[in-house]
C-alpha cells in the first residue's frame, strides 16, 4: 500500500468540528447543536513504523571484554532491538484499543531512547484516539522537534491544533495549525492529506477564500477517491453560501466512504451545517460497521439530544463514556441527557466524572446552566433544597465568577 493510501486510511479525520471553531465560546459545549469539540475527534493517524533490529551474530570462543564491576549496560544493538519491540507492542495495543498498555510501551521507549520521535508520535496517536488533546499536542510537538522532516507528524499536529479548546488562545492555535499544515505540504507536496489539512487549518481561521478552496480541490486532484476532501470542500462551499455547489460533493463523499471514520466525518459536517436529518443514516452505516466506535456513538447521541430524545440518547452516550473514559464530551452530553430526563442525581454524578477530566474552559461549562447550576435548578424544582445548595456550591467551585449560581445559592440559603 502506498504512503498516501495509508495516510488516507489513517487520517480520515475530524472534519467539520475543525471548521467552525471561530465560534468557540464558553457556551460551546452547552449547546448540543454546536460543534462537538474534543469528543468528536475522529483523526486516526497510522502507527509509527518499526524496523525490528536483527540480533547480532555471536562468535564462539571469543574472549570476553574486560569491564568494571556493577550492572551491565545493554549493548546499543540490544537497546535498539528493545526499542523496536516496544514500538511494536505499543502499536498492537493501540490497534486493540488497549490504550494504557500502548501508553506504557511508548513511554518505555522514551526511557531507553529519550528523543525517539516515533515513540512521541505513538503517544500523540493514542492521546488523539482518546481525545486527550492537550497531551496529544505535547507529544506531537516533541515528534516534530525530534524528526523535523516527518510530514505525517506535522499533519497530526495540525489536526490537534484545530480542536476546540475553551479558554485557550485559539487564534494562536489555528495559526500554528496552518503553519504545520504548510510545512507538511512543503515536505511532501503530492500528499493529498496535507493539502486537505491545510484547507481545514485555513478555514478554522475563518478564511473561506480561494486558497482554502484550492487546497481542498488540490487534495481531490491528487486523489479523486479521497472522500474526506470532498466532505471538507462541500462544507466550505456551504459556509460560503454556495450550497447548490456543495450538494454533489457531499453525495460523492458518501458514495466513496467505506469506513466508520470517514462516515463520521461526513455526519459531523452535515450536523455542523444543521443538516441533522441527513446525518442520521450516515451514522447508522458507521455503527453497522463498528458498533463501538466512540465518535459514531457520540455523534448519534448528540443528534438525539438535539431532537430531545434523551432516553434514546442515553445508551449511545453511556457506551461512548465506556469506550473513551478520558474524554470530556461524552460525559458532558450524557449529563445533558440526564438533565433533560429530570434525573438530577444521575446528571450530578455524571458531571462530577466530567469535572475530573475537564480543562479550565470546560470546568466553566460544567458550572453553567447545562451543568451543576442546571442540576441545582432541577433539585430546587423538585423541592430538594439541600441538594440544590450542594450543586450551586459545586458550580462556584468550578467557576467562582458564575454570578447566576451565586445568586441562586444565596436565595436557596435564605429560604
Amino acid at each position: 500500500m502506498s504512503t498516501n493510501a495509508i495516510l488516507r486510511a489513517a487520517v480520515v479525520s475530524l472534519a467539520a468540528l475543525c471548521l467552525s471553531l471561530c465560534m468557540v465560546s464558553a457556551a460551546f459545549a452547552q449547546d448540543p447543536g454546536s460543534d462537538v469539540g474534543g469528543g468528536a475527534g475522529i483523526f486516526r493517524p497510522k502507527n509509527p513504523e518499526t524496523k525490528r533490529a536483527a540480533k547480532p551474530n555471536t562468535t564462539t570462543g571469543t574472549k570476553p571484554t574486560n569491564r568494571t564491576t556493577g550492572p551491565a549496560r545493554p549493548r546499543p544493538s540490544a537497546v535498539a532491538e528493545r526499542v523496536e519491540e516496544l514500538l511494536d507492542k505499543g502499536n498492537e495495543a493501540r490497534d486493540a484499543k488497549k490504550y494504557a498498555d500502548a501508553e506504557s510501551a511508548y513511554k518505555e521507549v522514551l526511557k531507553l531512547k529519550a528523543r525517539d520521535a516515533r515513540a512521541a508520535y505513538g503517544l500523540g496517536n493514542i492521546y488523539s484516539d482518546q481525545q486527550r488533546w492537550d497531551e496529544a499536542e505535547a507529544a506531537y510537538r516533541n515528534s516534530v522537534a525530534w524528526a523535523p522532516n516527518d510530514a505525517d507528524a506535522y499533519v497530526a499536529l495540525s489536526v490537534v491544533l484545530v480542536q476546540p479548546s475553551p479558554g485557550a488562545d485559539n487564534a494562536k492555535r489555528f495559526a500554528d495549525a496552518e503553519q504545520f499544515a504548510r510545512r507538511s505540504v512543503q515536505i511532501d507536496p503530492k500528499n493529498p492529506v496535507g493539502w486537505d489539512r491545510l484547507g481545514v487549518a485555513l478555514q478554522s481561521r475563518g478564511l473561506t477564500n480561494s486558497e482554502t478552496e484550492h487546497s481542498y480541490r488540490r487534495a481531490i486532484e491528487l486523489d479523486p477517491q479521497f472522500a474526506v476532501a470532498y466532505a471538507h470542500l462541500a462544507r466550505m462551499l456551504n459556509r460560503a453560501n454556495r450550497g447548490t455547489e456543495s450538494t454533489p460533493f457531499y453525495a460523492k463523499a458518501i458514495e466513496l466512504a467505506k469506513d466508520p471514520a470517514t462516515l463520521n466525518l461526513i455526519a459531523e459536517s452535515l450536523q455542523g451545517e444543521q443538516l441533522w436529518q441527513q446525518s442520521e443514516p450516515v451514522l447508522k452505516r458507521a455503527l453497522e460497521l463498528d458498533p463501538n466506535n466512540p465518535n459514531s456513538l457520540l455523534l448519534m447521541g448528540r443528534l438525539l439530544v438535539v431532537y430531545k430524545k434523551y432516553q434514546e440518547a442515553e445508551p449511545y452516550l453511556k457506551s461512548a463514556t465506556e469506550v473513551s473514559s478520558r474524554a470530556f464530551q461524552p460525559f458532558n452530553l450524557l449529563g445533558r441527557a440526564y438533565l433533560g430526563m429530570d434525573r438530577y442525581s444521575d446528571a450530578e454524578a455524571t458531571y462530577e466524572r466530567a469535572s475530573a477530566i475537564a480543562g479550565s474552559g470546560e470546568k466553566k461549562q460544567l458550572a453553567g446552566i447545562f451543568g451543576f447550576e442546571g442540576v441545582g435548578d432541577g433539585y430546587l424544582k423538585s423541592n430538594q433544597k439541600d441538594k440544590a445548595i450542594r450543586a450551586y456550591q459545586r458550580a462556584l467551585e468550578l467557576d467562582p465568577n458564575n454570578n447566576g449560581a451565586a445568586q441562586k445559592l444565596a436565595r436557596a440559603r435564605a429560604n
